[in-house]
């Protein structure tokens, strides 16, 4: 009868939702140490900010870092503006969230959901993030105003998605990673320090991102890239931009090195240096820093670079 039963079940109710936001604070203390936990050495993750202060800032994982530099550094190489890299990235993020997916809708593929089928290319060329990308630039340059377009009207005559309103969503985040990659914003990465790499196959990677340019010295068009010999920490890889080569050259240099701080896991690249900042992996949580500040390491670290020079350090 309902006077005799037992009251006490009723209680159990605010003990449930106390174990339950107990476990819910366990489980986010565990990815808190695992993000901040020995300077910023356990799960590895990016950040994105528009400005040096870190006002408007995008997180990410390496692996959508890594391909969001790449789109930017294909649409820097050929000269486009901003504007078109943000709306490159931004279709990347609404296609595969910077992912290079090797499936889609009907038989679209990589980081732009592009279809064999409808004459992108290959299987294998969509696959290769720089060649989707590039193929991508093409296509978008050909739409007469593109870059005075709202950005849904421009991906929408390159894509031909059904549903272009769904581009708009991410307009603000690809603002501020093409920011961070081309204009006066940050790309830092945290996470343990990179394993061994291989110089060649880094500099491999920077021409097909950047072009031959990316190895020739601006200074006095000989070969650049250079790998410096023995005696210092790791390989070095000394990128020499044009001198006075005004505000297109900064964002050249800007891209490359934020390329490498957005491929170091990848790649093996243990530091960065470009104008007087340097960045070095497993430590500062990732963040760049002043040369001379926290952020450098027991042996001295690598001379931070002039703003005309981009150095790259190889874990070995």
């Amino acid at each position: 009868m309902p006077e005799n039963r037992d009251p006490r079940p009723r209680r159990r109710r605010p003990l449930r939702a106390a174990v339950g936001l107990l476990v819910l604070l366990a489980v986010v203390g565990y990815f808190a140490v695992q993000r901040y936990s020995n300077g910023g050495v356990g799960a590895p993750y990016c950040t994105a900010a528009a400005t040096a202060g870190g006002e408007q800032a995008y997180e990410m994982t390496p692996e959508q870092a890594a391909n969001a530099a790449t789109i930017a550094a294909v649409g820097i190489s050929k000269g486009l503006p901003d504007r078109a890299v943000t709306i490159a990235l931004a279709t990347a993020m609404q296609e595969s969230a910077l992912r290079n997916l090797d499936h889609g809708d009907r038989d679209s593929l990589g980081l732009f959901q592009q279809r064999p089928s409808m004459g992108w290319g290959t299987p294998e060329q969509i696959m290769d993030p720089v060649y989707s990308a590039d193929i991508f630039y093409e296509h978008l340059a050909d739409v007469p105003g593109y870059s005075r377009m709202p950005l849904t009207v421009a991906a929408q005559k390159v894509q031909r998605s059904g549903f272009p309103q769904a581009y708009a969503k991410h307009e603000s985040d690809a603002t501020v990673l093409t920011a961070a990659f081309g204009e006066s914003g940050t790309l830092s990465c945290s996470g343990p320090a990179p394993l061994r790499g291989d110089p060649e196959k880094v500099k491999a990677e920077l021409v097909r991102a950047f072009g031959k340019e990316a190895l020739v010295d601006g200074r006095s068009g000989a070969p650049a890239g250079r790998t410096a010999p023995g005696g210092v920490a790791e390989p070095e890889i000394s990128l020499r931009l044009k001198r006075d080569g005004g505000p297109a050259e900064v964002r050249r240099g800007r891209a490359m090195a934020h390329w490498a701080v957005a491929r170091s896991h990848e790649l093996g690249i243990a530091r960065v240096s470009f104008a007087g900042n340097d960045w070095t992996g497993g430590q500062a949580r990732g963040a760049w820093q002043r040369k001379g500040g926290g952020g450098t390491s027991g042996d001295g670290g690598p001379q931070a670079a002039p703003d005309d020079e981009v150095r790259i350090f190889i874990a070995r």
